[in-house]
């Protein structure tokens, strides 16, 4: 699919285009597990590409209620927006050709950009790289997988801990040329339950940087004015209480979260 490459200016944000521009499907993302499409959409004079994914094309899930995992995808949006780390693209609720639904702007992933997962033939990770865990190669072979040590990479950890991510794969993860990193695909999350599900464990148990503790701070206040009132707009009541608690968890340990053991840790397939 090819993709516009003029982007919104300063006059028209993101969400404005997003949230106001005239939606027209261009096809269909066909590896998505929920119904994805690639869409343009024109405001004002500008136009840009974006994912519309309708509620109408949710498949139901046993651990989440129908009909809700577009307003997770927002509620993700809002509390990166509230970090100042910008690690979810652009995400509104809006109206569609097939009713209400998420739109996210398109992002074009660098193909030329860092490797940020590997499977490794060793026991132990090089440095600059974090284990998650050994993983099945075949023919009764294991193999270490790892992440990037990298700082995208940890403060997506911390947003994924907050947001109670089950579901952070590798395909999950969009580098760009101009450096920055982008997580998708947050329809399941802020479950009341510990669902954390990711590929991002190599920090955990570790310390939380100094700029972590400093972001959930702000996310505490954030949570009890606008970002709360915003959120609860989007999740339950007890989910804002759960993603109060996890917050305040964070901050209480003052380190990165480790697997409960309830739930598998690891997403399936990883990528």
């Amino acid at each position: 699919m090819s993709a516009p490459e003029r982007i919104p200016p300063r006059s028209v944000t993101a969400a404005d285009l997003l949230a106001r521009g005239e939606l027209k499907v261009r096809g269909r993302i066909r590896d998505a597990s929920n119904a994805a499409l690639f869409c343009t959409v024109a405001y004002d004079g500008e136009e840009a590409s974006c994912v519309y994914k309708p509620v109408a094309g949710e498949r139901p899930l046993w651990d989440f209620p129908d009909g809700t995992l577009a307003q997770r995808e927002v509620a993700a949006y809002e509390v990166s927006e509230a970090t100042g780390w910008d690690l979810v693209p652009p995400t509104v609720l809006r109206d569609g050709p097939y009713g209400e639904g998420m739109c996210q702007l398109w992002i074009d992933v660098d193909p030329e950009g860092a490797e940020l997962l590997a499977l490794v033939d060793a026991e132990e990770p090089e440095p600059g790289w974090k284990a998650i865990g050994f993983a099945e190669v075949g023919d009764g072979k294991t193999a270490l997988l790892v992440h990037a040590d990298d700082t995208r990479l940890r403060r997506l950890a911390v947003l994924d801990a907050v947001i109670n991510n089950a579901d952070r794969k590798g395909g999950h993860l969009l580098p760009t040329a101009d450096g920055r990193l982008y997580g998708i695909d947050h329809g399941v999350t802020f479950n009341v339950d510990n669902k954390l599900r990711t590929l991002l464990w190599g920090w955990a148990g570790e310390p939380l940087t100094g700029e972590a503790v400093e972001v959930l701070e702000g996310l505490r206040e954030a949570l009890a004015g606008a970002l709360g009132t915003r959120l609860a707009e989007l999740i339950t009541a007890a989910e804002l209480d759960a993603v109060r608690a996890r917050v305040e968890a964070l901050l209480s340990t003052g380190r990165h979260p480790e697997p409960s053991g309830e739930w598998p840790a690891i997403p399936w397939p990883p990528v």
